[in-house]
C-alpha cells in the first residue's frame, strides 16, 4: 500500500482583503505565523508521506506561486485546474492520477491548504486513524472534528452506530445552519464536517462512477487529457456529490485544534493574545486597547483607545472594519471601485 497525500489549494477568495488577492490569496498568506497557510499545511503532512507523494491541485494561474512556496514538491505534482470544477472533479482527477502511479490500492488522504491546526501531532494521528477505517472497511472516511462551539459558519456530521474498525456511519450531513440551530447540533453530539478525507482512489474512483455522473463522464474521457476533463465536469462538491449519496462513507471523530480561518475575526481563535489584549502581526502599537485584530505589512499601525477592531495595513491601503463584519467582507469587496478592488 502506497500512502498520497493531495493538498486542495484553489480560490482567491476576498474575506482577507485587502492582503488577499487573486495572485496572492488566502492558502499563501502568513496568518498564524511566519509561513503561508500552505507551507504549514504540506509540513504537517510531510509526517505522513514524502514530498514526492504529495499532489496540490491549484488554479493555473497560481502554479508558480505554489512551486515557488514548496519547492520541494515536484512540479508535476503541482497540477493546475484549468476551471473551476467543484471538489469532487479535483479529487476525482488526482485520484486518478495517484492510480496511474501506483494503483488502485494507493491510500489517498486530502486536505485544504488554509486550514489553521493547534495540534499537529494529534491531526497526524487523526489522519492516520481515517486511513485506517478506509482501508479495514473500504470506506470512504472523513474525520469530524468534536466542536468547541455553536458555529453557523461550518457544516456538520450527524453520526450513527459504530462499526468494527471503531468508525461511525454517517446518518447525514447537515450544510452551515442557523445559530440556534448549530447550538442544537452541538448538545446533540454533532461533529463538524472538516474537509478531511481518506480512501483507497480505487474505491473512492468506484463511487464516483457508479453514484456521481456529474463527475463520471468526465471520467470516462480523462485519457483525453487534463483540459478536456476539467471541461466535460458538472462542478459539485464531494459532500454532495458523492458522500451524501454513498452508504460505505464512515467518520472518525477528532480534536486537534481545527479552524478554517474563515475570516480577520478567526484570528482571535487562532492566535495568543498580545500582552495588551489584542492578536497582532507586524509593527504595532496599542494603548488602552483590546480585542483588536492588527495586520501591518511594510508598514506601522498605532491603536488608542479602540476595541474589537480589525485593521490590515499595507503599503498604500488600509482596511479598518469590526471583528464582527470581517465576516462580511465579500459585500465590501464586491462594492469597491475596480482601482481600489485591483491594487496589488
Amino acid at each position: 500500500m502506497t500512502r498520497w497525500a493531495v493538498i486542495l489549494a484553489g480560490g482567491v477568495g476576498s474575506r482577507f482583503w485587502p492582503l488577499s488577492t487573486p495572485d496572492r490569496p488566502k492558502q499563501l498568506l502568513p496568518l498564524v505565523n511566519d509561513k503561508p497557510l500552505l507551507v504549514n499545511t504540506a509540513e504537517r503532512l510531510s509526517k505522513l508521506v514524502g514530498s514526492d507523494r504529495i499532489l496540490v491541485l491549484t488554479n493555473s494561474s497560481l502554479v508558480d506561486a505554489v512551486a515557488r512556496a514548496l519547492p520541494e514538491v515536484p512540479v508535476e505534482n503541482i497540477i493546475a485546474e484549468p476551471k473551476p470544477a467543484g471538489t469532487a472533479g479535483a479529487l476525482a482527477w488526482a485520484a486518478r492520477e495517484i492510480e496511474e502511479r501506483s494503483g488502485s490500492e494507493a491510500t489517498m488522504i486530502c486536505v485544504h491548504a488554509d486550514w489553521a491546526i493547534a495540534d499537529d501531532a494529534a491531526f497526524v494521528v487523526a489522519l492516520a486513524a481515517a486511513e485506517r477505517v478506509a482501508v479495514e472497511e473500504s470506506a470512504l472516511v472523513t474525520v469530524g472534528v468534536v466542536p468547541t462551539r455553536p458555529d453557523p459558519g461550518f457544516g456538520y456530521i450527524q453520526t450513527g452506530e459504530e462499526t468494527e474498525s471503531g468508525a461511525l456511519r454517517v446518518a447525514r450531513f447537515v450544510e452551515k445552519p442557523d445559530r440556534v440551530r448549530a447550538e442544537s447540533m452541538v448538545h446533540d453530539g454533532y461533529l463538524w464536517n472538516s474537509g478531511i478525507f481518506a480512501w483507497r482512489v480505487g474505491d473512492f474512483l468506484d463511487e464516483i462512477r457508479a453514484l456521481t455522473p456529474e463527475v463520471s463522464t468526465a471520467l470516462a474521457r480523462a485519457e483525453d487529457g487534463l483540459s478536456e476533463f476539467f471541461n466535460a465536469v458538472i462542478p459539485i462538491s464531494v459532500d454532495v456529490g458523492v458522500l451524501e449519496r454513498s452508504s460505505r462513507v464512515r467518520v472518525v471523530p477528532a480534536e486537534f485544534g481545527w479552524d478554517d480561518v474563515g475570516t480577520w475575526g478567526a484570528l482571535r481563535r487562532i492566535k495568543a493574545e498580545d500582552e495588551t489584549g489584542n492578536v497582532t502581526s507586524g509593527d504595532v502599537f496599542a494603548l488602552d486597547a483590546r480585542g483588536n485584530v492588527v495586520h501591518a505589512e511594510g508598514t506601522s499601525v498605532v491603536l488608542y483607545g479602540v476595541s474589537d477592531l480589525v485593521v490590515v495595513a499595507r503599503a498604500g491601503l488600509t482596511l479598518v472594519t469590526t471583528t464582527d463584519r470581517s465576516a462580511d467582507l465579500k459585500r465590501l469587496v464586491d462594492s469597491l471601485p475596480q482601482s481600489l478592488r485591483d491594487q496589488r
